[in-house]
């Protein structure tokens, strides 16, 4: 058995002797040692038995823990692992500094060992049903047994199952036991789950003490036991004398070479020895009842997973309905030529399953029209997924991208599913997939080329069915003629490109998109506005916007925030660098006529202003303006300069 003493903490002095299996250390009030302290977790660490002995297990606390041996402290840590065998003087501390806790351990053997009377092995056990063959009545009872436990449908039924079936087939037997292994990590332990006792309906009140030495000898031998009169001929062991056990009988529940838990049963009420016969036919309910607990907790493990994968579905749905109607073609606002141009082509690929490039500056709206390509195919009602590739580093990246399996690198606790696996049947959003490494870049290929991904540290390939949409703002031929980029990559990619047009190309939209942004705000905010003034419609169009639609988002929040309930939105609520182009509307004056007419007449004026600055030097002049020298040329031309 093991003692714990608290020597340092707010529960110093407090003490826990036990043989129990488990010894659950923490903070919250079911823990078997409570510890009030506040660097203690809720659960903490477990002693947990491992054969003979005891290993300290850390359950990933939030303050750590470690263990003091002969002077020299030993963190249980991912590094160094989680568990740590135990030995009489250790001390555990949990947490650190002035506030750690510290517990003083003692180990102690117990005082002796079981006589049996008759072991069986697990082959033996096998052929335990040849023996029921010959006893008729027993027969009929076990194939009721089986039939009850063969229709519970949980873990806990099955469970129940047994220890009525137990009690029926073993007349002798006045309370039953089941011990089940733990589903964790690390060494095995084994808790009681439930005691039934003969004429009592529904579980036991109280815990009854597992046996430890029969115990211990069922799943050291892997094997059935009986163990013989036990006050007289059992050694007087502490836990046997502590229940007053006549005769027990401990059955293993075994899954191939794995040890699932013990059935053991107890006589209590008068002397006697379990037989040969009633080891028969509890070798034949365990077998049955071994593969039921198996099969239950398979199904236990199953239902949780559906039950997650239900709620991450639905919040996942949820948010992607969300983002349809946020996202989708209802936020396109638009209606000059260039936008009408990037319609049509939007819906001559929506239903294809070609690869789309979308190219433009930033701010232009590029995974708007990513999530139109999605919603406006017959992908809309599976998952639209984006990653931006330039946020993370490359090691994040690809384990993001293809998913990672359980240890396959520091940290990889679990198995992970990869966006690409995430998105399977749906559209995978990748922006500004010139910042990928080029690691990578051959892995994303592959994907394109094959519809195959191989998650970090697994062997085989995962067939996937997802659309890629990639977006940039870079001028991908020229990353490729520098080498940054992979130009077979880039032949895949750019099936279908699709330029985004800068704000600056299509200044007709900027009253419409000023207006929808101007009616989020107000909405978002409660706070109503009465609309733009004139002049300050006229600053905001001639304004080159370099953030394009992003800045002028940003603006119009700004505004909203800025104005009176119910007042107009004047030049004086602009940014300065909007209003910077005010004065040169004074300057120039141009003759009252239609829109295009007078930012004609504007756009001429600061042509020549630009030439003359610059001594007629056309190169200067188109750098200053932020065009080209020949998009300088066209635009003289066209003005007849």
């Amino acid at each position: 058995m093991i003692r714990l003493e608290v020597t340092h903490g707010a529960a110093q002095g407090a003490s826990h002797a036990s043989s129990a299996d488990v010894v659950r250390l923490g903070r919250s009030f079911d823990s078997d040692l409570v510890l009030p302290d506040a660097l203690v977790s809720g659960e903490h660490a477990r002693v947990v038995r491992a054969g003979d002995g005891y290993v300290l297990r850390d359950l990933r606390s939030t303050n750590g823990t470690a263990v003091v041996r002969a002077g020299e402290r030993v963190p249980l840590d991912e590094e160094r692992g989680r568990e740590l065998p135990l030995a009489s003087g250790d001390v555990i501390e949990l947490g650190g500094g002035a506030e750690v806790v510290r517990i003083a351990v003692t180990l102690a053997e117990d005082e002796g060992d079981a006589r049996v009377v008759a072991m069986r092995s697990i082959d033996e056990l096998g052929r335990a049903a040849d023996a029921i063959e010959r006893d008729g009545g027993r027969l009929r009872a076990l194939y009721d047994v089986q039939k009850r436990v063969g229709a519970a449908d949980d873990l806990n039924a099955v469970v129940q199952a047994v220890c009525e079936g137990a009690l029926s087939l073993v007349p002798g037997a006045t309370h039953v036991t089941v011990v089940l292994r733990e589903d964790d990590e690390g060494t095995p332990s084994y808790v009681p789950i439930v005691t039934r006792v003969r004429g009592q309906k529904g579980p036991a009140a109280q815990a009854i003490p597992v046996t430890r030495s029969v115990f211990r000898k069922v799943v050291s031998e892997r094997a059935a036991v009986i163990a013989a009169d036990a006050p007289r001929e059992v050694a007087q062991t502490e836990s046997l004398m502590g229940a007053q056990i006549r005769s027990v009988l401990g059955v293993p529940l075994w899954r191939g070479d794995e040890i699932l838990g013990v059935l053991q049963m107890d006589n209590r009420e008068s002397a006697g020895v379990f037989t040969s016969a009633d080891l028969d036919v509890c070798a034949v309910l365990a077998h049955h009842a071994s593969l039921a607990v198996a099969n239950a907790r398979l199904v236990q493990r199953l239902r949780a997973a559906e039950e997650r994968l239900r709620k991450e579905n639905a919040f996942l749905k949820t948010r992607e309905e969300s983002r349809r109607v946020g996202k989708g073609e209802q936020e396109i606002v638009g209606s000059s030529s260039a936008m009408r141009a990037l319609f049509d082509q939007l819906h001559k690929v929506v239903d294809t399953r070609v690869t789309v490039l979308i190219e433009g500056e930033t701010g232009v709206g590029k995974e708007l029209i990513a999530a139109a390509v999605h919603y406006r195919s017959r992908r809309r009602t599976q998952l639209f997924v984006s990653q931006n590739c330039a946020a993370m580093p490359e090691n994040l990246l690809e384990s993001e991208l293809f998913g990672h399996k359980k240890g396959s690198f520091t940290g990889a606790h679990e198995d992970k599913k990869g966006l690409f696996e995430i998105a399977d049947g749906g559209t995978l959003f990748l922006d500004e997939v010139t910042e990928m490494p080029l690691s990578l870049q051959s892995k994303l290929l592959r994907v394109l080329q094959e519809g195959e991904i191989r998650p970090i540290g697994a062997t085989q390939e995962k067939r996937v069915n997802v659309r890629i949409v990639a977006a940039t703002n870079r001028n991908v031929e020229r990353e490729v003629k520098e080498g940054r980029f992979r130009e077979d990559l880039f032949y895949r990619l750019s099936v279908f490109p699709i330029r985004v047009p800068p704000l600056r190309e299509r200044r007709e939209d900027i009253p419409l998109l000023a207006e929808h942004f101007l009616k989020r705000y107000t909405s978002e905010l409660g706070k109503p506005a009465a609309g733009y003034a004139q002049q300050a419609m006229e600053l905001l169009q001639a304004y080159d916007w370099p953030g394009n639609v992003r800045e002028l988002q940003n603006e119009v929040q700004r505004l909203v925030i800025q104005i009176d309930p119910g007042g107009f939105v004047t030049p004086e609520f602009l940014s300065p660098r909007i209003r910077q182009i005010e004065g040169v509307v004074d300057k120039v004056r141009p003759t009252k006529g239609t829109l295009r007419e007078m930012m004609d007449q504007l756009e001429r004026w600061l042509l020549i202003e630009s030439l003359r600055e610059h001594d007629n030097n056309k190169t200067a002049a188109a750098r200053s303006l932020g065009i080209t020298r020949e998009g300088l040329h066209k635009k003289l031309r066209g003005f007849g300069l």
